[in-house]
């Protein structure tokens, strides 16, 4: 089979890969029928990420069709169409007991695309397949659902839930990548009063208003008297960071008031300042993480529900095996306005569900057809 192989800091090919096993009882093999590309795995092409080691299938993002399992397995079975979650989960340790997922001691956690081979490939192995899949509703399309392995719920808990986002709540996000724009969508699931959103991309900031924005600014344009005005000079009650460089975590440790909150959500490579100086005095709670998914079952009923619009942040779409040029768009998004890209030939026919509408037609959740 081929796979998206990365071969060192600044290195990687589609080339051809072994066929994935089961090795474990608890495993699934999954034939990929739609991928995407995340920011974490620019990160790893960067050498920001040094546990992965060169001949490591990259990718953590997916749907597909189980086409084996161990015979531990009981939640799904071959012919079943499933969404990968970023995060394994054993179950068993004090962590997964925890719903940290995450923090899996017991070889799960984030290992999909960076301990073991990813999902950036035409078949990936998934360990704890009971707990690390999720079947899929035939109302929902792959290119929506595959945007609920990673940065949906990342953005979510990592972003709105650790930030404690409140009805009223003036929240500037700082990012208007695929994981800023998600955090608009799910902050507003809250009533903020406002969303202030931070970025350097002007075509970034036009996708941040379409979301939900209620004001934009450019980073060079000084967001720190923006949010003076709008707040009276106090301060924004949650500030997301959602880049994952030092300048813009320092940024939100200063557009933060008194008392409020800063939850960082992207991943760092370089050291960033923290000034205690200026913080110690004014009761500031920052936050860290890595999503542990948990909230994956909850953001896919609401997506078949079509209360998520998951699939607005997809710009491009190309064949599974346009893996390189797929990844040229997205590391050159500031030229090429994208946001997510999605890569696959999956093929279904969306399932419509009955309308309650008076006169008592049909409808249907998301348009009826193909997906790519």
């Amino acid at each position: 089979m081929k796979g998206y192989v990365f071969e060192g800091p600044g290195q990687a090919s589609w080339q051809d890969v072994p066929d994935p096993a089961i090795k474990e009882p608890t495993d699934a093999i999954v034939k990929v029928g739609v991928v995407t590309i995340c920011g974490t795995d620019l990160h790893i092409l960067k050498g920001d990420v040094p546990e992965v080691r060169p001949g490591t299938v990259l990718g953590h993002e997916a749907v597909g069709e189980v086409v084996d399992i161990g015979g531990d397995v009981r939640t799904v079975r071959p012919g079943d169409r499933v969404l990968m979650s970023c995060i394994s989960s054993c179950g068993r340790c004090r962590f997964c007991r925890e719903s940290r997922y995450g923090q899996c001691q017991g070889g799960g956690g984030w290992v999909l695309g960076h301990l073991i081979d990813g999902t950036q490939a035409e078949y990936v192995r998934v360990p704890y397949a009971d707990l690390s899949v999720h079947p899929l509703p035939a109302t929902v399309r792959g290119e929506d659902a595959v945007l609920l392995a990673d940065i949906f719920p990342t953005s979510y808990e990592v972003g709105v839930l650790n930030g404690q986002v409140r009805p009223g709540d003036t929240v500037v996000i700082v990012g208007a990548g695929p994981i800023g724009l998600a955090a608009i969508i799910t902050a507003r699931l809250f009533s903020p009063e406002r969303i202030i959103v931070v970025d350097l991309a002007q075509s970034r900031l036009d996708a941040a208003r379409r979301l939900g924005a209620d004001a934009v600014v450019l980073a060079d344009e000084d967001p720190a008297q923006l949010v003076d005005d709008l707040t009276g000079g106090l301060g924004a009650d949650v500030a997301l960071e959602a880049v994952g460089v030092p300048e813009s975590f320092e940024l939100c440790t200063r557009l933060v008031r008194p008392g409020g909150r800063v939850a960082n959500i992207g991943v760092h490579g370089a050291p960033a300042t923290l000034h205690l100086e200026d913080l110690w005095s004014r009761d500031v709670t920052i936050t860290t993480g890595l999503v542990d998914t948990y909230s994956t079952p909850t953001l896919l009923r609401m997506t078949a529900a079509g209360g998520l619009p998951t699939g607005e942040l997809v710009t491009h779409t190309f064949p599974l095996d346009d893996m390189e040029e797929a990844y040229d768009v997205f590391a050159h998004a500031a030229e090429t306005a994208a946001l997510k890209v999605v890569l696959g030939a999956e093929r279904y026919e969306v399932v419509p569900t009955e309308s309650t509408d008076p006169a008592g037609s049909t409808g249907s959740t998301g348009s009826t057809g193909s997906t790519g």
